[in-house]
């Protein structure tokens, strides 16, 4: 179940609110997407994994074990709509592999895939009728993605323990190791199981590096990583899987 409280807003991809410090929220959530146990109907979720939500406040979500994304309108609380996938599990283009992340590209209207089971990332039109998708990135063991303000997509590669940045737009665009790439390990320069990220304004890299239980950030241009924020603080995680962060955090 996916749940949103009164007063607050989901950060996507990049954030572009400030939230207050003193921003207070409702003590109880109100159920937006799922809700009705686990299965394939429009108005159900299995394992949702990644989300995204966009200006008009559409909430696009990765329903991992039925291979499929699928989005809740705005106030539309009762059953959602495929938009990607939902053919059951396959590697055709018009099929989804236990995908695990998506992002909304705006300037062409589509969604952006892990399309994880087939190793793959993959882009999927918004527009109405569109019933398969095309390969962004190939041979990649992709786990989560961002995007920052000037296009460039970012990917975790988990079998390489890397994040490599994608220039959108670019035929045959070379992928760049932004993070890790430096085997399996705990040091500062190496991942072990890269899953989600963020990218701020600077495009600085946070990666959640699930089994070293620590979030990372990697500075543009840097070759080792830095512990994010207060080791006293994210040096207490186990298993790190997702991050977002506001703007008053990113400056």
């Amino acid at each position: 179940m996916i749940s949103i409280t009164n007063n607050s807003y989901y950060l996507s991809g990049l954030a572009k609110i400030n939230i207050p410090v003193n921003a207070n929220w409702t003590q109880q959530g109100v159920s937006i997407a799922g809700g009705h146990g686990n299965g394939n109907g429009t108005n159900q979720l299995y394992w949702p994994h990644g989300i995204f939500v966009d200006d008009d406040q559409t909430v696009v979500i990765v329903d991992h074990m039925y291979h499929r994304i699928i989005q809740w309108k705005n106030g539309h609380t009762t059953n959602g709509q495929i938009v990607a996938g939902g053919k059951g599990l396959g590697n055709g283009s018009n099929r989804l592999d236990y995908p695990t992340d998506v992002l909304i590209d705006e300037e062409t209207d589509s969604l952006i895939i892990c399309d994880r089971g087939n190793k793959r990332v993959v882009r999927w039109s918004r527009c109405s009728g569109t019933t398969q998708g095309e390969i962004l990135i190939d041979n990649i063991d992709c786990f989560g993605i961002a995007m920052d303000e000037q296009r460039y997509l970012y990917a975790s590669d988990v079998g390489k323990w890397e994040v490599r940045r994608y220039q959108l737009g670019e035929k045959n665009g070379t992928l760049v190791v932004v993070a890790g790439g430096n085997g399996k390990g705990a040091k500062l320069n190496q991942l072990n199981d890269s899953y989600y990220l963020f990218v701020d304004r600077q495009q600085n890299v946070y990666v959640a590096d699930y089994k070293n239980h620590r979030v990372m950030k990697w500075t543009k241009g840097e070759k080792e990583g830095l512990w994010s924020l207060e080791e006293t603080v994210w040096g207490m995680l186990r298993h790190s899987c997702r991050i977002l962060m506001d703007s008053l955090l990113i400056r």
